[in-house]
């Protein structure tokens, strides 16, 4: 037995000895020099921003939130999101098991009885029950490259799903937001059409006493049927809207519970953006989009060791015989080592490693595309903020003001100083200063989605 374990302890020793002084050749892996900007913002330079907030702590609606938490659990792109990142969890696994000893059992029977005639048989029985070995030494490091990518695939799969997070958390508040505006929208227009069609019994009075001439009468009829067409198109935009929040939660179109919009959104004084570097950190595109680069540098690198010699040793230990009661008795051992050198491939190696370059820097440019992206949508959501107050505070002086136009044309129409059509421009005026100071309500609370999904806010580590 001594003479059996002696060539398998300096077996094992010198896998040992090998796979140590193996290295991991190629280019590791470097950010790319991006030259961020100084500052997200002219007017602040916190550390701190709202993208490090809760999205609990932004949208305080419990409406809202409820419809938020219902489609993070029953998202079908959320499912496939977290399918996706379980599959590449398993695949890391595998890479991961590639680099140990694959160790297995062979057991094998054979009964074997020949004739060639007459009456003379041979008997040729042969029983096997061996322990094997198998292990790729890594001298070059192609299996850590294959390492490195399934854990940069898994890590992307990880930022792909908290992306997808921060979208759905980002598209389930806008689109709440615009449905809670179009109710106000309808709600202004009904208004509107009874008030038309108080108009219209006054201008039929008045046409009646022939204070005035049929052509105002008709005109009041016209303009109650035009804003009457409006009321069943909003119907129809709002049971879309509530479609689309149903589909976003996982559930078939239903009606969806909302309260009313507010007569006005408060948006905090000062605006923490923090630092241009953390939306690298905290922007989960950005990461992913990275976690993308590191797997195509590692793809190189197993291309590029793919062109040198992989070692294998092989190890078989148990017993073989004729005989099965003298299986145990009758030991049995294999060590060897196979040497596999590439030498004419038709250029296919060398062309593979020229493909994953190429795809290597089409990777990089992806990334600082992404990149140039998240400051383009930052920059944006900041205009947007610093500007949206102004608006809102413009057309609410105009809806003033547009009141008190038609307050006082109501009252010169009554008294004969102005004609119908005056009254006319004046109530058209003011039913679009409504809508569009609702309109303003709503800008400004997506405002608030779209600079704290541009800043990555939506998710927790």
């Amino acid at each position: 037995m001594k003479q059996i374990y002696k060539p398998l302890c300096l077996f094992l020793w010198s896998i040992l000895v090998i796979s140590t002084a193996g290295c991991q050749i190629g280019k590791h892996y470097t950010r790319p020099e991006l030259n961020l900007p100084e500052t997200l913002d002219s007017l602040s330079v916190d550390s701190v921003s709202i993208g490090d907030y809760a999205w609990e702590t932004l949208y305080t609606d419990t409406t809202l939130q409820a419809l938020i938490r219902k489609t993070l659990t029953y998202n079908k792109d959320m499912m496939i999101a977290a399918a996706r990142v379980r599959e590449m969890a398993a695949r890391k696994r595998i890479d991961i098991g590639n680099m140990l000893p694959q160790i297995g059992l062979r057991v094998y029977a054979e009964r074997e009885r020949t004739n060639y005639g007459g009456d003379s048989y041979s008997q040729d029985d042969e029983f096997d029950l061996k322990g094997t070995m198998s292990w790729e030494i890594d001298l070059w490091g192609k299996l850590r490259w294959a390492r490195d990518k399934s854990v940069a695939d898994f890590l992307g799969s990880v930022e792909n799903q908290r992306a997808m997070k921060m979208s759905l958390i980002a598209e389930v508040a806008q689109t709440y937001f615009e449905l809670v505006a179009l109710d106000n929208e309808l709600a202004i227009v009904r208004q509107t059409v009874e008030a038309r069609r108080e108009s219209l019994h006054l201008a039929r009075i008045r046409y009646e006493g022939g204070l005035t001439s049929e052509t105002a009468f008709r005109q009041a009829q016209v303009e109650l049927a035009r804003t009457a067409t409006l009321v069943p198109d909003l119907e129809r935009q709002i049971t879309l809207k509530e479609n689309d929040i149903a589909f976003l939660t996982g559930d078939y179109p239903h009606h969806i519970k909302r309260t009313v919009l507010p007569e006005d959104v408060l948006l905090p004084v000062s605006l923490p953006v923090g630092l241009p570097s953390s939306l690298l950190e905290r922007r989960p595109d950005v990461r992913q989009a990275e976690q993308a680069l590191i797997a195509a540098n590692a793809e190189v690198g197993i291309a590029f060791t793919s062109l040198f010699p992989s070692l294998t040793l092989n190890a078989s230990y148990g017993g073989e015989s004729d005989v099965l009661d003298e299986l145990l008795k009758s030991p049995w051992h294999l060590l060897s080592a196979n040497l596999l050198q590439p030498v004419f491939s038709w250029g296919k190696n060398r062309a593979r490693l020229k493909a994953q370059k190429a795809a290597l820097e089409g990777a990089t440019h992806e990334y600082e595309k992404v990149v140039l992206n998240a400051f383009r949508e930052a920059y944006n959501a900041i205009a947007d903020f610093n500007k949206t107050k102004e608006i809102y505070e413009t057309r609410l002086r105009l809806e003033q003001a547009s009141k008190s136009t038609l307050d006082l044309a109501q009252l010169q129409y009554l008294n004969g100083v102005i004609g119908y059509m005056d009254l006319l421009d004046a109530q058209r005026g003011y039913l679009d200063a409504q809508i569009s100071l609702s309109n303003a309500v709503r800008d400004k609370q997506i405002t608030m989605v779209n600079l704290y999904k541009a800043l990555g806010g939506g998710w927790k580590e």
